[in-house]
């Protein structure tokens, strides 16, 4: 377990003249282990070996837990369903009206799989000492929308509001109390996913979603422990209500512009984003990955507070050459940059 101080780390990631990457990557590493998705994320153990396994193989600037947005849902008992090779996924409403919202328990930590992502996390951050590990998890706002069911929420925002509020206060509660486990565990941080959010207005955006995550940081943000907010539904229209987060990082889906999102933001925060995970890097050819990650370094290069990273969770079945051409990018433009200097 190592103890990184975080604000030290954003500091000096902005004062390295050459760029660095944190793409959020698990599932090659679940490949490169030879287990299936199904295995790693169900299994603490086998979860941390796949973190432990790309870290050997990719240089990227910090570690990622899997991106998974169910694990809270079901510890709330929303129906989970797996299959071998793919991202599990909710199905059903678990809360539909006032009175089921009311009667909802907030759940312990030892609900569904929690205790098997604090394993990993825990197991992660003490195999992995000279960079920062991250963990995941959703949103207070996307989660409430996997347990009321999304459209249903969208209508009920304006239509029960109160309900929704109820919803969200005791999503927020859980993931509060499950955050303060996982920091517990060694890890330097969490990536807290929140996709659903970008589907409402900026306004709609800071009431329903950043005011949570505003407790959020506030409870559990330190020097050694740092909020990174990832929303992949912001087209542009909500990057003022994650500012308002007080997140030390924003990180940002491939729908919006980088380089407006780098003007919009404050210097002093990290911007990650935001290489399509699936058109590019699954679907393009390692000549055109290389060509987009050269535009996009070459786009942002004006900025000290950009990382590199994909838009989203990197899918399974990426070919490895892929991943390959997206570091040989990043090493050509460094050692263009430097050469330059």
């Amino acid at each position: 377990m190592s103890m990184i101080n975080m604000k030290e780390w954003c500091l000096g990631i902005m004062d390295c003249p050459e760029r660095t990457a944190i793409p959020i990557m698990t599932h090659p590493g679940i490949e490169l282990c030879g287990c299936t998705v199904r295995e790693a994320v169900t299994d603490g153990q086998v979860h941390a070996e796949v973190i432990r396994k790309l870290n050997e193989i990719y240089p990227a600037a910090a570690c990622t837990v899997i991106m998974d947005l169910t694990v809270e849902a079901e510890a709330f008992g929303a129906k989970v369903v797996f299959e071998d090779n793919e991202v599990p996924n909710v199905v059903g409403r678990l809360v539909t009206d006032v009175a089921s919202v009311k009667g909802l328990q907030i759940p312990s930590l030892k609900e569904g799989r929690i205790s098997e992502y604090l394993k990993a996390n825990k197991l992660a951050a003490e195999y992995i000492m000279d960079k920062p590990v991250f963990g995941g998890c959703i949103g207070p706002f996307s989660l409430a929308g996997r347990l009321f069911d999304m459209s249903e929420m969208m209508m009920a925002l304006y239509m029960e509001t109160e309900t929704i509020r109820l919803l969200l206060d005791k999503c927020n509660r859980f993931i509060i109390s499950y955050l303060r486990a996982m920091k517990a565990t060694g890890v330097n941080g969490v990536i807290i996913a929140e996709p659903a959010a970008g589907l409402v207005s900026n306004e709609d955006c800071l009431e329903f979603s950043s005011a949570y995550i505003a407790e959020i940081v506030k409870e559990l943000q330190d020097d050694n422990f740092m909020i990174v907010l990832h929303n992949c539904g912001n087209t542009g229209h909500c990057t003022a209500a994650m500012v308002e987060t007080k997140a030390a990082s924003l990180h940002f889906g491939n729908k919006i512009d980088m380089v407006n999102v780098l003007k919009e933001c404050p210097e002093n925060i990290l911007l990650m984003g935001n290489l399509d995970p699936v058109g590019i890097l699954k679907m393009a050819t390692p000549e055109k990955i290389k060509k987009e990650v050269l535009t996009l370094l070459e786009n942002t290069s004006q900025w000290r507070n950009y990382v590199l990273s994909t838009g989203c969770d990197v899918p399974p079945e990426v070919p490895l050459e892929n991943i390959k051409a997206f570091y040989e990018a990043l090493n050509e433009y460094n050692n263009k940059k430097q050469s330059e200097l």
